[in-house]
């Protein structure tokens, strides 16, 4: 932008603070004729929109705002200008998806959620207007009357008006539109239906019908199977929710049973599975609902009749798409994601079966299945068994490893690895990597896969092939694991793996399929140290990797999570004792030895590099991801990588910067159970250093404060239990709504629990969070009750020598003598030592410990008048008037207070004043 142009701009900016709109308009109109930057354009633009809003020139400010949003969509001012201006012009519709966007950017804004809600309000009005009849909606253009039922349903009384007033018929025939857009609408309108609420849902899932929905959810469109996925997941969970709870009003008793609903809405998800006519993205969401609603939520609940009934009347047709070879084209279309779906899905399966007959008779189906197809003459037949146990392996392998065990299975595979067929060679080389390891027969495969993989490594001619049989060979070849002195291969092999591992994720012109095998063999070689190191030097690999990982591929997400724990080192690691070590040596056994490249130094700069290359982003892109293949372990993967990120404190300000800390929040709460302590771990050192209204924003502040408390458990570190006490403590200390939050999880008899440990600093940060929390009444009436000792306690503690602790205690002291002065006069019951640990804390050499004991010296002398003559009494009454003359500059408000409690000892006549000189008062005063 010239000079002129940036003068012309400061001016604008200038006149329109000033209120000089048409001026501003002016300067910013020459200024856009001189710039030939486009970024700077925009901003022109935006500005000029404003200048035109404030001038009522609707129109030209709509155009404005568009210009300026199409060269930086992201430009929230701009998009709420056009907000503004689309509210003036009467298209509501549009201006209500703008406000929406801007709402979601920023949620604690109130001038968005303001427009927001008078959109929302205008936009009913209009449609009540016309006397709300559905079928006078449609006087409106189409697309804006889905809009406007889009609206209407996100509040419960316009869902249940466009429910009564035959809406459902509407939206059916909405749906059968070709126009994705109204398509969408009439999906967003269903949730809004649907959520919460189990007639509804069961009376649309009736007149719809579950053939309706599967299609619009089987269909090539991309975004309108996401959406369709959604209306589904919302529909299941309002059908099971009704189930679990009380039926209480009279419509809700009257309800039909829903599980016939839902054992309908699964059949039709399973009749997809082998069904051509349903697009790949449309059986991918279909897997992935039945990965969310089929297994229990927990192990806990003894019921698991529904997977027992899905495995019964499903499972083969889920293996019917678990062996389809996409290029051998006798199968439904599938997606590169489908194949890990169908492992995540069996594995979900198998895992919550709860005894050896009905595991028994998982197995009895996938060898059917696998014994039926391997039988027949055609060679694509056999293809077709072995893609189904490749996918067995990498899901429920004890099954996958009884199916390899069938005859001639793992024979066929190995003669089919030199099969002139491609896509046979390919099949074959995925199910001897997958094998490796897991099957029983894996020292055959390590006998003879070593020289087979090398021979298809040095002689193929196609990439795809070279690529799987390079990963075969870091598969084997990293067996010792992080035991540096089990070499596998000769010395500097596993470095040459990894260049060409490397060198093959760079490659831009292979398929993202065969990328993605690149990334398998690193997440085996990263075992190595030198690797690791080779690695992270390497910008452009790690910026590959990154891409891949926020990339449609999901089959690489835990692939590049293992790597990046390996290269972060926060993988679990035992250490040996070291009198077991030497009895190991000297009886000639052996000893694992740690690589020297895996020392504290080393990985603190690998994680600095990683932080470089910007693997916080890449992360936070893999926790958004909705797919099956975000397995648990892969969430365990993210989370230790995120715990070792945030390690350093100088380090968390750029987690949080790039959305680390929103992303750990659901990994706190549904991962395995050490993936969620890591992530809750995770969330406290952010929570200690951070404010954390800035690192969690608006309402995201609340659910902080689960996974903090779940880390108060005896089966957490110490320092696990201190850093969620810490950051207990922060949060405590915020306001009423997040203390209530704190307590509501049941938090307060474990932070007391903690008061008694032995561990100080453990015992010293309990206090502290206590302190913070009894600024709330209902903490406060526990300390009131009758027949405890927390005041008890919190004297005793105040007479400690850990001063962390002592200040703690006191300023719990001070506080809850200052909020509730009945308590007071229960100080001298908890110790007969009351006096002299209080008269300890005006001595103290610390500052602040001397201003809680005085404000407790004057809460306890307001409160009662025999206290005071205790006090006075005794050497409080010489130590009050010192600290009473002392400079008031230098000792701030300490010796005020002071002044303040001779002052009540006077009122209540105990001392006397006379000439600014303190005594006690005689008989005769």
């Amino acid at each position: 932008m010239s000079q002129d142009a940036a003068t012309l701009r400061e001016e604008g900016n200038h006149l329109f603070k000033s209120g000089d709109a048409q001026g501003a308009l002016s300067c910013y109109t020459k200024a856009l004729k001189l710039s030939g930057d486009q970024t700077e354009a925009a901003v022109l633009h935006r500005n000029r929109a404003a200048c035109y809003l404030k001038l009522e020139d609707y129109a030209k400010a709509e155009a404005d705002a568009s210009k300026a949003l199409d060269s930086d969509p992201g430009d929230i001012k701009a998009r709420f200008r056009r907000a503004q201006a689309l509210q003036k012009l009467g298209r509501l519709d549009q201006a209500f998806l703008d406000a929406q966007k801007c709402a979601q950017l920023e949620p604690k804004n109130k001038a968005f959620q303001e427009l927001l809600r008078l959109l929302g309000t205008q936009i009913q009005q209009k449609v009540r207007s016309c006397g709300f009849r559905m079928a006078r909606l449609l006087f409106f253009p189409v697309l804006q009357a889905a809009q406007n039922l889009v609206v209407l349903s996100r509040e419960d009384a316009g869902a249940e008006q466009v429910f009564r007033n035959d809406g459902v018929k509407l939206l059916q025939k909405l749906l059968a539109s070709h126009h994705e857009d109204i398509v969408l609408s009439a999906l967003r309108t269903l949730v809004g239906l649907c959520t919460g609420h189990q007639s509804r849902t069961m009376a649309i899932v009736h007149e719809l019908g579950m053939p309706q929905l599967c299609a619009v959810m089987g269909s090539g469109a991309s975004a309108v199977s996401l959406a369709a996925c959604h209306l589904l997941q919302v529909m299941f969970e309002a059908l099971t929710e009704g189930m679990k709870r009380d039926i209480r009003g009279k419509d809700e008793a009257i309800l039909p049973e829903p599980s016939r609903e839902l054992r309908s809405m699964l059949q039709h998800l399973l009749d997809m599975m082998p069904a051509a006519t349903v697009s790949g993205p449309g059986r991918d969401s279909a897997i992935n609902l039945l990965v969310k609603q089929v297994p229990r939520k927990s192990l806990r609940n003894p019921d698991n009749s529904v997977t027992l009934w899905t495995v019964d009347h499903g499972l083969k047709k889920v293996l019917e798409v678990a062996g389809t070879v996409p290029e051998l084209a006798d199968g439904p279309p599938l997606t590169d994601n489908t194949p890990m779906s169908c492992s995540v899905l069996l594995n979900k399966l198998y895992d919550d079966l709860k005894c050896d007959s009905e595991r028994e008779n998982f197995n009895r189906l996938c060898e059917e299945y696998v014994q039926y197809y391997f039988s027949q003459p055609a060679l694509e037949s056999k293809v077709r068994a072995i893609q189904a146990v490749s996918v067995l392996l990498q899901g429920p392998s004890d099954v996958g490893n009884r199916t390899l065990e069938l005859s001639g299975v793992m024979e066929t595979v190995i003669a089919m690895c030199a099969s002139e067929n491609l896509i046979h060679q390919q099949v074959a080389v995925e199910t001897l990597i997958h094998a490796a390891g897991k099957a029983k027969r894996a020292s055959f495969i390590t006998a003879n896969g070593v020289a087979l993989l090398k021979d298809l490594y040095k002689t193929s001619e196609n990439d795809r092939i070279r690529v799987r049989a390079l990963v075969g060979l870091c598969k084997l070849g990293s067996a010792g694991g992080t035991d540096f002195s089990m070499k596998q291969f000769a010395e500097g092999s596993t470095l040459k793996l990894a260049k060409q591992c490397r060198k093959w994720l760079c490659n831009d012109s292979l398929p993202a399929t065969s990328r993605r095998w690149a990334v398998e063999g690193l997440a085996y070689l990263t075992f190595d140290a030198d690797v690791k190191e080779d690695l992270v030097e390497d910008k452009k690999a790690l910026n590959a990797m990154f891409e891949l990982a926020k990339s449609e591929d999901k089959t690489v997400l835990f692939a590049v999570g293992s790597t990046l724990v390996n290269c972060t080192n926060s993988y679990d690691v035992e250490k040996p004792d070291p009198q077991l070590v030497e009895l190991a040596k000297y009886a000639k056994q052996h000893v694992p030895e740690e690589h020297p490249k895996d020392a504290q130094s080393f990985v603190e700069k690998r994680l600095l590099k990683l932080l470089q290359a910007g693997v916080v982003s890449a992360l936070v892109c893999m926790v958004k991801q909705e797919s099956p293949a975000l397995t648990d372990a892969c969430k365990e993967c993210i989370a230790r990588v995120f715990l070792a990120l945030v390690e350093r404190q100088e380090d968390r300000g750029m987690v949080v910067a790039q959305g680390g800390g929103k992303a750990l929040i659901p990994l706190a709460t549904e991962n395995t159970d050490v993936g969620k302590v890591k992530a809750s771990q995770a969330l406290a050192k952010i929570t200690i250093t951070s404010n954390p209204e800035i690192a969690f924003p608006g309402e995201r502040i609340y659910e902080v404060v689960r996974p903090l408390v779940n880390l108060l458990h005896l089966e957490c570190t110490l320092l696990q239990n201190f850093e969620a006490l810490m950051a207990l403590t922060n949060l405590a200390g915020i306001n009423e709504r997040l203390r209530s939050k704190i307590i509501k999880e049941k938090a307060v008899s474990k932070v007391e629990g903690y008061m008694f440990e032995e561990h100080e600093l453990v015992r010293a940060a309990a206090t502290e969070c206590m302190c913070n929390l009894a600024l709330s009444t209902e903490v406060q009436k526990l300390f009131l009750a009758t027949g405890n000792d927390r005041l008890k306690l919190v004297v005793l503690f105040c007479g400690e020598e850990d001063e962390r602790l002592r200040k703690a205690a006191a300023g719990t002291l001070a506080m809850l003598t200052a909020e509730q002065p009945e308590l007071c006069a229960r100080i001298p019951g908890t110790t007969s030592h009351w006096l002299e640990i209080l008269q300890a804390l005006l001595l103290s050499d610390s500052q602040d410990l001397r201003h809680r004991g005085v404000v407790i010296a004057l809460n306890i002398m307001q409160a009662e008048r025999d206290l005071t003559e205790k006090l006075m009494e005794s050497e409080a009454l010489e130590i009050l008037s010192v600290m009473a003359k002392e400079d008031t500059d230098a000792r701030g408000p300490i010796s005020k207070i002071a002044q303040q409690c001779l002052e009540v000892a006077v009122r209540y006549g105990i001392i006397k004043s006379a000439e600014g000189r303190v005594g006690k008062a005689t008989s005769d005063s």
